[in-house]
């Protein structure tokens, strides 16, 4: 069942994508049909978002029992008392689980129309509200309190304050005007601020705009995933080499208890003030974040005793993430990918300077994740290969908790290679629709089953570090 329109990409990268997912290993193993099927399933699931909600649990503050409760109640307010569970996860036992009620095909659209941009868009099919940024386009006579149905521009195509716009427009549920079409877009107007406050979308999900600030972090589940795997111990020196929002960040200095040192780096200022405001916001002290270029953070002299910050001297770090810039193409949903095969194939050449520093910061007998939200071989399964060949040091090692598929095939790594991989792929499943009645039928672990496999593309690979040449 597909209610959006299969993921569109410029001509050349869907020539690069068909020869990644058609390649020989994969289809001498699984045949054409099956790997042409596991192609078409994937394409169509990119554009509808996850199953489900995660939100994880700064359990530095609170319990988890404690947070699921307020949450319950939270939602049932927001649903206006329809009964949605909240569910624990018993492997990842400091995340929530919400299932998402949709796609909901009977809503009735209404004469008056308001246009998002596609991340705006994309927001509000998880959840969010339309904020006045996001608006593109109104009806001429739109007025504060009308009712209006809200679409997105997936191609980009509508001019901003357009009275129409007849392009490609998905429908994305129906709102409450905050304000009216000369206020949103008159020049001395609010830039920011509520602009439709969404009463009946598409998918049912929760807002968590101020719900439970300190004791919630909306983390998609595999990320979650990838912090468990590089599992911090108190006490240890941390390095998350690429760090903003901070998701990860906050993750690993709360699975340390806030002892030890977690550094975060980003290169972008604005992003490592995020990072910050994020630690600040969940109550962490050990993390320092710095605004620094990874492929520039080992340090070929000495430094100042003193001198907290990057460059670092080789071994300095007991554990490294390497959570890499990357095509982005597991984002979901995503309806139209934007990025030319320049854009896409220029991440793997980043990601090979950045892993490079990352072993060379590593202790002996220290451990090193990698990881991507994007679902490519050459930025995962290859990366994994050159790695090997590259730093005999490195050994691949089993992942625990282990909730994603193995490796794909393709990059010429081993069966026994592969099956220490994780890769996130959200074709795993049959894409479905969730009712209240379906949802209130199924069975706990059926649903926790679900959640596992509907969720964003992603790749996790582990590495331990033998010694030091």
């Amino acid at each position: 069942m597909s209610f959006f329109p299969k993921i569109s990409f410029q001509r050349e990268v869907e020539d690069y994508l068909t020869k990644v997912f058609r390649n020989n290993e994969l289809i001498a193993a699984l045949g054409t049909q099956e790997v042409e099927s596991k192609y078409q399933s994937l394409l169509s699931h990119l554009s509808h978002p996850p199953s489900f909600t995660t939100v994880r649990v700064n359990t530095h503050l609170a319990s988890v029992k404690h947070v699921k409760k307020l949450l319950f109640e939270e939602i049932q307010k927001q649903f206006k008392g329809l009964c949605v569970p909240v569910l624990e996860h018993p492997k990842l036992q400091d995340i929530l689980l919400i299932p998402v009620i949709g796609p909901r095909r009977d809503l009735k659209k209404h004469a008056s129309e308001v246009i998002v941009g596609a991340q705006c868009g994309y927001a509000v099919l998880r959840g969010a509200h339309v904020y006045v940024p996001g608006i593109i386009s109104t009806s001429r006579f739109m007025k504060a309190g009308d009712l209006v149905s809200v679409y997105s521009d997936i191609e980009g195509k509508c001019k901003r304050g357009a009275k129409e716009f007849e392009g490609v427009k998905v429908f994305l549920g129906n709102g409450i005007s905050e304000l009216s079409r000369s206020e949103i877009f008159s020049s001395s107007g609010p830039l920011n601020g509520l602009g439709i406050r969404m009463i009946e979308p598409v998918y049912l999900s929760p807002s968590f705009d101020n719900v439970l600030p300190s004791h919630l972090f909306l983390q998609n589940l595999p990320s979650v995933v990838v912090s468990h795997i590089l599992n911090p111990q108190p006490g240890e020196r941390i390095l998350d080499m690429c760090a903003a929002p901070g998701g990860k960040t906050t993750h690993l200095a709360t699975l340390m208890h806030d002892q030890g040192e977690v550094i975060a780096m980003d290169k972008i200022a604005k992003k490592v003030k995020k990072i910050k405001q994020n630690a600040e916001l969940l109550q962490l002290n050990c993390i320092k974040a710095f605004c620094y270029d990874g492929t520039k953070a080992l340090s070929v002299e000495k430094r100042e005793d003193k001198q907290e910050g990057p460059p670092f001297l080789p071994e300095s770090f007991d554990r490294v993430l390497l959570d890499a810039p990357c095509s982005g193409m597991g984002q979901r949903p995503n309806m139209s990918y934007s990025l030319t095969l320049k854009e896409v194939t220029s991440y793997q050449p980043l990601q090979r300077k950045l892993f490079t520093v990352a072993v060379k910061l590593l202790k002996p007998g220290g451990v090193l994740v990698y990881s991507t939200c994007t679902i490519t071989l050459s930025e995962n399964e290859e990366q994994v290969a050159w790695a090997l060949k590259t730093f005999p040091c490195l050994q691949l090692q089993p992942q625990e908790p282990h909730i994603g598929g193995e490796g794909m095939r393709g990059a010429g790594l081993s069966p026994d290679q592969l099956k220490l991989l994780q890769r996130f792929d959200p074709a795993a499943v049959t894409l479905h629709g969730m009712d209240i009645n379906s949802l209130q039928d199924s069975r706990e672990d059926d649903l926790i089953s679900l959640a596992n496999k509907d969720c964003i593309g992603f790749f996790i690979a582990k590495f331990s570090k033998s010694n030091s040449k």
